[in-house]
């Protein structure tokens, strides 16, 4: 059974174990309620920025939606498994099916966590149709591989291997591979409550 299938289903339960509707939901996250019902039916690999937004209304953190279970002692992600890890993917854009990131979680059994650091494996992104996102919180971003552009607010900036990238991520934001072509990443996503 993939990732984002328990996503959804995490999301109803915690929604409904709080009496909420999808409209109150909705209402809270400023999300529309078709968006809701298809995050919870699994139709769509949502984007980390209506996650975060449902979370908050929800008053739960980011990871519970990707925990599979909780461990309270450090976690370790060796590099050998790294590879085998579960990834879960989101694409940007609903309407776009293509995933064109895939994200590995390097926390996922850490309970009570605020940060979530993903490896992030960016495709080639030529004509993708690319949302702003914004939420609470701060992001760090390191390329390990590739040319990374990031649209911040009107700005542009072009980071290259070993270059790392720190700002709040409530400014309107967008990360994809410069020039169509690949990158690879390690994200750090700060979310509070």
């Amino acid at each position: 059974m993939g990732h984002n299938k328990i996503i959804g289903e995490k999301i109803r339960n915690i929604r409904e174990s709080q009496q909420l509707s999808i409209e109150d939901v909705a209402e809270r996250s400023g999300l529309n309620m078709e968006q809701i019902k298809r995050i919870e039916d699994n139709t769509d690999f949502p984007s980390l920025a209506p996650l975060i937004k449902i979370a908050r209304v929800l008053g739960v953190r980011l990871g519970t939606f990707l925990d599979d279970q909780a461990e309270l002692g450090p976690v370790i992600c060796r590099k050998s498994e790294a590879s085998h890890a579960k990834s879960i993917s989101f694409s940007n854009n609903a309407t776009q099916t293509r995933k064109h990131m895939s994200y590995q979680s390097l926390s996922q059994d850490k309970s009570g966590r605020h940060m979530e650091p993903f490896l992030i494996d960016i495709e080639s992104s030529k004509g993708a149709d690319f949302i702003m996102s914004t939420h609470e919180g701060e992001e760090f971003i390191f390329v390990l591989g590739g040319i990374v552009e990031i649209n911040y607010g009107k700005n542009t900036y072009i980071l290259e291997e070993g270059d790392s990238i720190y700002y709040d991520s409530i400014v309107a934001h967008h990360v994809h591979a410069a020039n169509g072509g690949t990158a690879r990443i390690l994200g750090v996503i700060y979310t509070p409550y």
